[in-house]
């Protein structure tokens, strides 16, 4: 073999320690005239090294290893010559305790053995050959046309989560080479559903470069969800179709530039599901990718004793104490609004982001302050889960102005009332009043105003891919997780679920009416509610995971979308387009700021007579009917939603309309019912003041 190359010598040179990772060197350093095709700035945060190499290899050439000669507050850098674009490199570290190589994954360097190399923490994409790992020098260049943002607003958006590969795996029109890909996610088929469906902003699950858990491995899964990051600037090459895969990283970014460019053509938003909280090394046991290389004391969260501090759940917790952390997620976070025209971010137990030194929530930490000052990011939408599993980690409702969170008190109210307070009527028990729905139906003001924020800070949701689907939220009492090798002691407990009789898949057409007006139930009533709604893909198409609400490692039929169309998926395809339409008609100017007095939320809730709700009413677990008056901004009176959640027929007084003239008589037409009696019914006008019939567990829409 040729002996690869090497350069240890220590000269400073003229390269500078920001901007962070691989860039073009300054105009006025030496050679500066040949830097987009062969030099390289080089700079590295790596405070617990005491020196740091750059192993790389151009295209087509050797290996070569040179040391980044400049230290500079924790930064290694260095000028790098011969490493154009394409190039594949990571870094060789030396500790400052035993000035010995670290113990790192490792690269035969031909003749010199084997180096050990560490991931560039900005690197752009990730090449990944025999299980050895390589960051790549990326160039830019992309023909984006004439693309612009949709820049919707918050009130009009309904978001589908979604998942790149299990999006387009089954579906029978998409080409068989583009299944699973990003160029399958953006293929006509897959537009013109959503478009035809009515959804405005598709959420991606990760699609940052992400690893399996050794655990997973061991069982022959994968972590099909992909919530393990080890690059947060590369997208993820195995989402790529198997010509970019084959042609390399520049054809794998294209193909995801190409998809977010098509989908924006379509007038949809791409929003991306961001993991910052931890990363791929995992504990201290696990594998040294990079930053724990680099050194982990800085960019993880430890205690005094140097163990490590888990809010997440997965062994690490990114350390946002750490100022140069912030920088990266910043510069990672404007990076793929600038270089992909992404719209928008959901950040996965974002309150490990915001925990100040004492490990605490802090909706005025630095990282929150930094992206509200910030004028690309402040411009992009902002979604927080606002959780982690450490002390004090259930902050929903507090997050500040410029963001919104996803509301877990609204998925569980609507669960209640709809689904475990049916199973305990129904089992001769009681269920709850209908207070709790009300809040979620008005935008849950309890959790939301204190910030100060509108009710459009609320994004609504019943499912999301963690948990049951919708379908089976009415098919299951519990979770059947055995093929994720964890003895079923994986995944959530309290479902709030109901299978109407029967666990799991059945004939019964009784049972199946029964599910079929729940799944109405409750998606009806997430778009009818004020906030943002939050759909996750296939509930429209009444998609079903077996009982497993724990799909993570499942990259299967089981997890992906079933585009086969039987009676049950038309039925809740068509349904959900309808809802979907009676939102955008319905709340097209909600009101979104919260009342100016306390009493204002009560004015217009009527009871089944027709009167205003008291508060004995609110509060009576035996009183589950209630009637809403729609309205908008203007105080224009829109809609009337009735709700009926007992097991019985109710006979009820449309209530009557008053104003500064007196009473007004007003025409309310029935636009739909989630009872079986839509079409039979549907057109039927009934006066204020006058009679209408409700079917049991139901909602009925009146236009006025």
């Amino acid at each position: 073999m040729a002996m690869p190359l090497f350069d240890t010598a220590s000269t400073m040179d003229a390269s500078t320690a920001l901007p962070l990772g691989v860039s073009v060197p300054r105009p006025d350093s030496p050679g500066a005239e040949n830097a987009a095709q062969s030099r390289a700035n080089v700079a590295v945060y790596a405070p617990g090294v005491a020196s740091l190499e750059i192993a790389y290899k151009a295209p087509g050439g050797e290996w070569r290893l040179k040391s980044l000669p400049n230290v500079t507050h924790g930064v290694h850098h260095g000028i790098v010559e011969g490493f154009p674009h394409g190039s594949r490199y990571g870094f060789r570290a030396t500790s400052k305790e035993e000035s010995l190589p670290l113990s790192v994954p490792t690269l035969d360097l031909d003749d010199h053995g084997s180096q050990p190399l560490l991931l560039d923490p900005y690197g752009r994409a990730v090449d990944q050959r025999e299980g050895f790992l390589t960051s790549v020098r990326m160039a830019s260049d992309f023909d984006w046309g004439s693309d612009q943002r949709p820049r919707l607003h918050w009130r009009n958006t309904i978001i589908y989560e979604a998942h790149v590969r299990g999006q387009s795996m089954l579906h029978p029109d998409v080409p068989e080479e583009l299944r699973g890909t990003y160029a399958g996610m953006a293929h006509p088929a897959i537009i013109e559903h959503l478009k035809s469906l009515g959804i405005t902003s598709v959420q991606l699950l990760p699609i940052h470069f992400h690893l399996d858990e050794q655990h997973l491995q061991n069982l022959g899964l994968t972590n099909y969800w992909g919530y393990n990051t080890a690059a947060f600037f590369a997208p993820h090459p195995g989402y790529a179709t198997p010509a970019a895969q084959e042609a390399g990283p520049q054809a794998v970014q294209d193909e995801f530039k190409q998809m977010v460019k098509l989908l924006h053509a379509a007038g949809l938003e791409v929003i991306l599901d961001v993991v910052y909280n931890h990363t791929a090394e995992g504990g201290p046991d696990g594998p040294t990718l990079s930053f724990r290389g680099l050194g982990e004391e800085y960019y993880y969260r430890t205690d005094g004793h140097g163990r490590y501090v888990d809010t997440t759940g997965c062994g690490n917790s990114l350390n946002f104490g750490e100022p140069r952390v912030v920088q990266l997620v910043l510069d990672s976070l404007r990076y793929w609004v600038d270089e992909f025209h992404i719209d928008g971010f959901r950040f996965d137990l974002a309150v490990t982001l915001c925990r100040n030194a004492a490990n605490e929530f802090d909706p005025r930490h630095p990282f929150l302050v930094a992206i509200a000052a910030d004028p690309v990011l402040s411009d992009v939408k902002l979604i927080a889960e606002p959780w982690d599993v450490g002390y004090g980690g259930w902050q929903t409702g507090r997050f500040p102005g410029g963001w919104v969170d996803w509301n877990d008190h609204f998925r569980d109210a609507v669960r209640s009332f709809w689904v475990a307070d049916r199973a305990a009527i129904e089992a001769g028990g009681q269920g709850g009043s209908v207070a709790k729905l009300a809040d979620a139906l008005s935008g849950s003001a309890r959790l939301f105003e204190g910030s100060g924020r509108s009710r459009l800070a609320s994004v609504n949701l019943i499912t999301a891919h963690d948990g049951f689907t919708l379908s089976d939220l009415v098919s299951y009492d519990r979770k059947h997780n055995e093929a994720n090798g964890e003895q079923n002691r994986d995944g959530h407990g309290d479902n709030r679920s109901y299978n109407h009789g029967f666990e799991g898949r059945t004939e019964d057409e009784g049972i199946l009416a029964q599910r079929a007006q729940s799944r109405r139930n409750l998606m009806v009533t997430l778009m009818i509610s004020l906030g943002v709604p939050m759909i996750t893909a296939g509930d429209e198409l009444a998609r079903s995971q077996q009982g497993n609400n724990n799909a993570y490692c499942q990259d299967n039929p089981l997890a992906w979308l079933d585009w086969t169309r039987t009676p049950e998926s038309h039925e809740m395809l068509r349904s959900t387009k309808r809802y979907i339409r009676l939102r955008k008609e319905f709340l097209a100017t909600q009101p979104h700021d919260f009342p100016v007095r306390e009493d204002q939320s009560y004015l217009h809730w009527f009871d089944e007579s027709g009167q205003p709700m008291s508060m004995e009413r609110w509060n009576d677990p035996q009183h589950r009917v209630l009637q809403h008056l729609l309205g908008s901004d203007e105080g224009t009176l829109t809609g009337l939603l009735v709700v009926n959640g007992s097991n019985s027929d109710v006979k009820i007084t449309l209530p009557q309309i008053t104003s500064e003239e007196g009473p007004q008589h007003r025409m309310f037409e029935l636009r739909l019912t989630t009872s079986p009696l839509h079409e039979l019914r549907q057109g039927t006008r009934v006066a204020s003041g006058e009679s209408d019939l409700i079917q049991a567990n139901s909602i009925n829409i009146y236009r006025t």
